[in-house]
């Protein structure tokens, strides 16, 4: 596993009110979550760089207002018709 080191200002700390330590685990679930967003990441992938189980990384995704599945409007419009 590689290790990234990111300088962050004093005042994002105060600002946030967090420790480093808790800071950097918000930023590795942002990190992850934005990825899997954007289809980079899978779920799985993604809840292993945030450091958390999947089922609670799905969780958090709704929390973000980040859907969980993606489906185009054609495969939701096709899944209507099978219903």
């Amino acid at each position: 596993m590689c290790e990234i080191t990111l300088s962050v200002p004093d005042e994002t700390l105060l600002a946030l009110r967090l420790t480093p330590d808790k800071l950097g685990a918000e930023l590795r679930l942002a990190a992850a979550m934005k990825l899997f967003e954007i289809g980079q990441l899978s779920s799985g992938a993604a809840a292993t760089l945030a450091d958390v189980p999947r089922p609670v990384f799905l969780s958090k995704l709704a929390d973000y207002g980040i859907p969980t599945f993606r489906m185009t409007e054609q495969e939701i419009a096709e899944d209507i018709r099978r219903a």
